[in-house]
Formats: structure tokens, C-alpha cells, sequence
């Protein structure tokens, strides 16, 4: 359709153009003559009106003056008279253009004066009329006056508007019979043959032989046959030898690219895999000094789960459009591939204006349900205008995703809080698409939830999901029990499933994890890096404890600062011999409640460090800004404990990164029992975080365990991680989409 209007267009823009010249042409011609007919004919009035106006004026005489005006009351067209003595002033005039008295008219004393005859058209009060004036001489040539005529010019206008009317209605049926003829000319040439065409490649595909038809077309399109007969056939020879090692590799015990590609292309077929979040995975921002744009990795643990889901089986990611050079790296449809310099997947971004980024991200999503889930005592603020937003918001991505959406079975995978109206919004638009969301972070208990004003649209576009995703059972119990009383639906509770309006969703535990096997150790670059940091920060002989967050008041950064402070305060005898660092990346600092905590942990930071300084040591090292994967990974190298405090948190992946990273000091991992990770790592040591003492104590106990046993512990929690690392996740989760859709 683009090439045909490509075609078309030009033809109709420069008939149209034509015809609009001509017209334009034609109706000035048919101005100008009705004007000239127009002022002929007052001329004419005018002469004959000169020798009633002269006895008029030389006798003085008002009465016949106003039966004189007043005739011209009654005609059509004709629609007043007036008649001026010799200083230009209204002797009499037509009553209906009494009110002409009081206009200024600069051009009478130029008449008096030359004694020429003057017309032209004229405003008066609303409409547009035409004025003919000529002197009145004695016949010494002295001037008495002047007479007046003025002409309704209505029906000029009258006649252009219908002469426009009358070019553009032929201008609209020649436009489209030019139209109807060439989509004709298109079909007849252009179509239908590549119609029989597509349909004899669907059929030879399918390897439907007994339905194949001669192809008539000969020529260009009969190459064309030739050609495609050839790459379908070389095409399903590849794709079977594919799938019998894709089969093969299925069955092996670990999991990785290839098998969670394997997974995919044997379970979902040729079907589009669509991710949705919020967070884009790679976002363009301009430097800092040089100016020129960079690509950098955004601090999320959604990107660090899904992106390597995505390498390795493709598809395409629809994220918001975040970073302030975006809109240089996008095609005509907002894409791009991704990783830069090695394409594997398609990044579709989404652009958002300032106010809707406030209201749906900032408001509703961070201000509202980020605390509402997190039991960090934090109190949760919903505003209308916000939930208006992010409304809006989840419509943009909704029309955004359907318009990518190939013909049958997609498969939409949803990540996070973020678009809890999405699922419905799809399922309306498309009932045959597969939509699994993800919750990453926790569910409360049904009292707690229904704090949030809009619960029931927010179950409901859930609901629209054929699986709900969540890291631990604990909030699947939490998310049945929530719509089982808060909405009008019946819950299975054998199938752990959800049933409203026919429509089913089964609700399930995935532990989401990271990347895929073990490496052997760090690499050469790493371990210059991990020298640089050392001489940097002078960690030689010292015991290095290392913490990596998103600055957010659900990590408990404060408590760890002070367990750190109790713990040399308890224990003076590693002053001097722990140093602690804390990689932190600011984040939503448009809202008051984060700019007000990195307010508080940047004084907690500079009291405990001045508390306890001595010479070069200082017992924290803060680096507060944005880390990239490949920066961090050092870091966890170097540690010899990794602290992860969080009050409440769904996963934690901090955790997961730092065990199957740490492989060459002897490390040891400090987790908050609040963390789903808990639920798998229970070779951490574990610690309330709200429990200052008990977390300085477990600081102590770790340090000073024998290392045959944090090797020991450190083995097992790289096992678990191995084994269920980020492809299994994702294999499992597709594995019981396809399971339930049979099912």
C-alpha cells in the first residue's frame, strides 16, 4: 500500500495542483468581470441621477432630495443613494444607510477637489458593498455636490463560492477516478500475482505438494518461482537437521542459550516472543564532557534477568525510551537492534512526555504501589491525576505492542508493577495472544492491598494474563488470597489458579536467577582492574566487605552503615583492617522520600567515617553513581563478604551475582531473611537487618569463619545458582504456558 501511494500520490498532488491553478484562474476572471459590469452600471446610474441631484442642489430643495434617496429603498440589487453638498457633507440619503453618515471617508475632498469620479468596494457595518461617486458641476464647472450610489455586492460572492463549489466537487470525482483506476491498473498487475504467488510458497512450505498449481506467470514472476522452490527447499532440509539437535540438546541436565533457544523454537514455534517493561535494556545518553552519546546499561534487575533471555532467543523488547540521545539510534518505527555491535534482539521504544513519566512512573507506580508492596513502613500516596497517567500510559504501550503483533499466537511476556492494566488491554484487542507478567517484587496480604483506591481495575487487567509470575510461593498465597476476597472471581485452589469471566489464570512460583554457567575465574582484564581498584582504595591486607544497590529505602543502606558502625564500635580490633564499599546508583530522585535518603545516607556516611578515620584507612568508601556490569563484577571479586540488607525484597539478584562471581577469594554472602533469595541461598548467613546487633554479630561471625567452610558454603550456593540460573527460569515459565494452554 506504501509503494502504491509512493505511485499514486504524485499524479493526484499535481492534478490536483492544476485544477486548483485553473480555478483560481477562472474565478478571478469571473471577479473581475462581474466587478467591471458592476461599476458600468452605477456609472450609468450616476449620469442620469446628475441632473436631478444639480436642481437638488442649486435650489436647496430636501424634500425632493429625499423622495430622490428614498427610491432607491425598494430595488434589489441598487440598495441606496446619497446625495453630498460642496463641503462634502450628507445632504440626503437612503435610510437604510443612515448609519453611512457616520463612516470616515478621507477620498470626498480628493472628488471636490479633481473632480474625478471615484468607486471601489466598501465595509459597512457586517457585509462588503460597492460605492460609486462622481461630482455635480454647474455649468460654469463650479461643483454643487456629489451623488452617490451604493451597490449590495452579495451576490459577487454568491456567485465565486458557487463557482468553488462547482470546480471542487469536480476536482474530488476526477481525484477519484484517478484512484479507482490505478488501484485497478495495481490489482490487475502487481496484486494478484504476488497474491498466487504467496499462496503457492505457503503451500511448498508446508511441503502441500497435491495442492500446487502450475504457475501461469511467466517472465520476471516465473524466475521469481524458481528462485523461491530453491531457498524453501534448501530452508526445510536446515529446519529439520535443526530440530533434531535442538531435541538433543533439551534433554541435556544444565541449561543454557542454546537449550532455552531450543526450548522456545520446539515449544512456541515460529510465534513472535515479545518482552514488555518499563526499564529499556540499553539506552543512549550524551557524555558527560566529550559530548557524544554513549550506550550504557541501565541499573535494573529486570536487565539483568531478561536480557540474556532475549540474546539467546530473540525477539523483541518494548521499553520506555528513557535516555536523552534515544531518538538518534531509532528507525521511521522506533527500533534498533541490540546489543550495539552485535545484534541479537529488536528494542522498541516508547516515547513518554514529561508529564506522563511523572504521573505514571514517578506517581502512581513509585510513589503508590512500590511502597504499597514493600513492607518497609513507608507510607503510599495516590493521587487521581497519577492513576489518570498511568492509565494513559499503559494504553501507549498497549497500541504499541498490538501494532507489532504477527497474525496468530504471539506470546507477550510482561515485566513488573508497571502494567498491570496491560494484560486486558491486549486481551481485548487480540484473545488468541499467550500474556504471562511477572511480579518482581513482593505481594501483600489482601488488607494491605486494598489501601490502593483502584484494586479492582488493577485485578482485573491482571487477570487478563494466562500466567501470573511470582519468586516465592509466599506471594502467589498472598495474590490468590487477594483476589479470592477483594474481587468477583473463584480461585482453584488444586490448580492454583484464578477463574473470572471464563477467562482462567493460573498463578505460579518461578525463583528468577542470573546468567547461565560458571566461568572459569576472571579474566585478564578483570584482574588488571581488580589491581587498579586495590592500589586505588589501599585494600592490601585488608578485609574487604562490598555492598551493590540501587539507592532505594527498601535495601537497608542505612541499617548496613550502622551495623558497620556497631560492629568496630563493638569490636575496635578491626579498626583499620575492614573497609567497606558501597557501590550505590542514584535513582528516582524526582521523589521527595529518595532525595531526602541519599540526603540521610550521605551524612551517616561522612559521621561514621570521621568517627573512626585514622590516617588513610577510612572504614567506608562510598561511590555513589551509576556502575555498569563489567565495572561491578571486580568489585565482587574482591570481596571478601558481600552484604545484601534488604528490608523487603522480592529476589535479589545482588546476591546471586556476587556468589557465582566471587570464585577465586574465598568469599562469603551476609542476607537479609527478607529476600526471596533467602529462600534458596540458605548457605548465607542470614540476619534480621532491623536488628542492628544481630546484624553486627553476623558481620563478625562471618569474618571469622574458618575458610574451609565458607568455601564449602560458597560451592553450595554457586550449585544452586547454577543449576537454576536465568534460562532454566525462563524455560519454566514457558514449559507451563504451553502445559496450560493444552491443558
Amino acid at each position: 500500500m506504501k509503494r502504491l501511494l509512493l505511485f499514486i500520490l504524485p499524479i493526484l498532488i499535481i492534478v490536483a495542483v492544476v485544477f486548483t491553478v485553473s480555478g483560481i484562474m477562472q474565478a478571478r476572471f469571473t471577479e473581475d468581470k462581474l466587478m467591471d459590469d458592476l461599476q458600468r452600471k452605477a456609472k450609468a446610474v450616476n449620469e442620469s441621477l446628475e441632473v436631478s441631484a444639480r436642481y437638488i442642489l442649486i435650489n436647496n430643495d430636501l424634500r425632493s432630495a429625499k423622495r430622490l434617496v428614498e427610491g432607491f429603498q425598494r430595488r434589489e440589487r441598487l440598495q441606496g443613494c446619497a446625495i453630498y453638498d460642496k463641503e462634502g457633507n450628507i445632504f440626503a440619503i437612503t435610510q437604510k444607510f443612515a448609519g453611512w453618515k457616520d463612516k470616515d471617508k478621507p477620498y470626498l475632498k480628493d472628488i471636490l477637489a479633481k473632480r474625478v469620479p471615484r468607486g471601489g468596494l466598501e465595509n459597512f457595518q457586517e457585509y462588503s458593498v460597492y460605492s460609486y461617486i462622481i461630482p455635480v458641476t454647474d455649468d460654469e464647472n463650479n461643483v454643487l455636490g456629489m451623488v452617490e450610489v451604493i451597490y449590495d455586492t452579495s451576490y459577487v460572492f454568491t456567485t465565486l463560492a458557487a463557482l468553488w463549489k462547482k470546480l471542487s466537487v469536480s476536482l474530488i470525482i476526477l481525484l477519484i477516478l484517478i484512484l479507482l483506476t490505478m488501484l485497478l491498473i495495481q490489482r490487475q498487475i502487481f496484486t494478484l500475482p504476488v497474491r498466487r504467488l504467496t499462496q503457492w510458497f505457503t503451500h511448498f512450505q508446508k511441503g502441500e505438494t497435491e495442492k500446487l498449481k502450475p504457475f501461469e506467470e511467466k517472465g520476471e514472476f516465473g524466475k521469481l518461482i524458481s528462485e523461491v522452490e530453491q531457498v524453501a527447499l534448501g530452508l526445510r532440509v536446515a529446519r529439520k537437521a535443526v530440530t533434531e539437535e535442538a531435541h538433543v540438546r533439551i534433554k541435556e541436565e544444565l541449561w543454557t542459550e542454546d537449550k532455552l533457544r531450543d526450548l522456545i523454537h520446539a515449544k512456541l514455534g515460529e510465534n513472535a516472543f515479545f518482552v514488555v517493561s518499563n526499564r529499556e535494556p540499553y539506552m543512549h545518553v550524551m557524555g558527560d564532557i566529550t559530548g557524544t552519546p554513549k550506550c550504557i546499561r541501565p541499573a535494573s534487575g529486570v536487565v539483568t534477568a531478561i536480557d540474556p533471555i532475549l540474546r539467546a532467543c530473540g525477539g523483541t523488547w518494548v521499553g520506555h525510551g528513557s535516555g536523552n540521545a534515544d531518538r538518534k539510534f531509532v528507525n521511521s518505527k522506533n527500533k534498533l537492534g541490540v546489543p550495539p555491535g552485535d545484534n541479537r534482539y529488536i528494542l522498541k521504544r516508547v516515547w513518554l512526555t514529561k508529564e506522563e513519566e511523572d504521573g505514571y512512573y514517578y506517581g502512581f507506580a513509585n510513589e503508590g504501589l512500590w511502597p504499597l508492596c514493600h513492607m518497609t513502613h513507608t507510607r503510599p500516596i495516590f493521587r487521581g491525576s497519577d492513576w489518570q497517567m498511568y492509565k494513559k500510559v499503559n494504553q501507549k504501550f498497549a497500541d504499541s505492542i498490538l501494532e507489532e503483533l504477527p497474525a496468530k499466537n504471539p506470546f507477550i511476556f510482561i515485566q513488573d508493577y508497571h502494567f498491570t492494566l496491560l494484560p486486558n488491554m491486549i486481551k481485548e484487542k487480540r484473545p488468541d495472544a499467550t500474556i504471562a507478567l511477572f511480579w518482581h517484587i513482593p505481594w501483600p496480604n489482601p488488607e494491605v492491598f486494598a489501601i490502593c483506591p483502584y484494586y479492582h481495575e488493577i485485578l482485573d487487567g491482571m487477570l487478563g494474563c494466562d500466567l501470573i509470575g511470582f519468586h516465592v510461593q509466599f506471594n502467589c498465597n498472598n495474590f490468590l488470597d487477594t483476589a479470592n476476597r477483594l474481587t468477583e472471581c473463584r480461585v482453584d485452589t488444586e490448580k492454583f489458579s484464578v477463574v473470572k469471566q471464563d477467562r482462567e489464570t493460573f498463578i505460579r512460583a518461578f525463583p528468577i536467577s542470573v546468567g547461565g554457567p560458571l566461568s572459569a575465574g576472571p579474566t585478564s582484564l578483570e584482574i588488571s582492574e581488580i589491581a587498579k581498584i586495590k592500589e586505588e582504595f589501599k585494600l592490601k591486607d585488608k578485609i574487604v566487605c562490598v555492598s551493590v544497590e540501587r539507592i532505594d529505602y527498601t535495601k537497608g543502606i542505612v541499617e548496613r552503615i550502622m551495623a558497620i558502625d556497631r560492629f568496630l564500635e563493638k569490636y575496635p580490633q578491626y579498626q583499620g583492617k575492614l573497609v567497606f564499599i558501597q557501590l550505590a546508583a542514584p535513582s528516582r530522585t524526582h521523589i521527595k522520600r529518595y532525595h531526602e535518603l541519599i540526603s540521610e545516607i550521605d551524612e551517616l556516611v561522612e559521621k561514621t567515617n570521621w568517627k573512626y578515620s585514622d590516617g588513610d584507612w577510612k572504614p567506608i568508601i562510598y561511590l555513589k553513581r551509576y556502575f555498569s556490569p563489567e565495572e561491578i563484577k571486580p568489585y565482587y571479586s574482591i570481596g571478601d563478604l558481600c552484604i545484601v540488607s534488604s528490608l523487603h525484597d522480592g529476589m535479589n539478584l545482588v546476591a546471586k551475582e556476587y556468589v557465582v562471581s566471587n570464585t577465586v577469594s574465598g568469599g562469603a554472602l551476609i542476607l537479609s531473611k527478607f529476600t526471596g533469595a533467602a529462600r534458596e541461598l540458605t548457605d548465607a548467613v542470614l540476619i534480621n537487618p532491623y536488628s542492628i546487633e544481630e546484624f553486627a554479630e553476623a558481620i563478625k561471625f562471618t569474618i571469622e569463619m574458618p575458610k574451609a567452610e565458607k568455601i564449602k558454603r560458597m560451592e553450595n550456593m554457586r550449585r544452586v545458582v547454577s543449576e537454576n540460573n536465568i534460562y532454566k527460569w525462563a524455560g519454566n515459565i514457558i514449559t507451563e504456558l504451553v502445559a496450560l494452554k493444552k491443558s
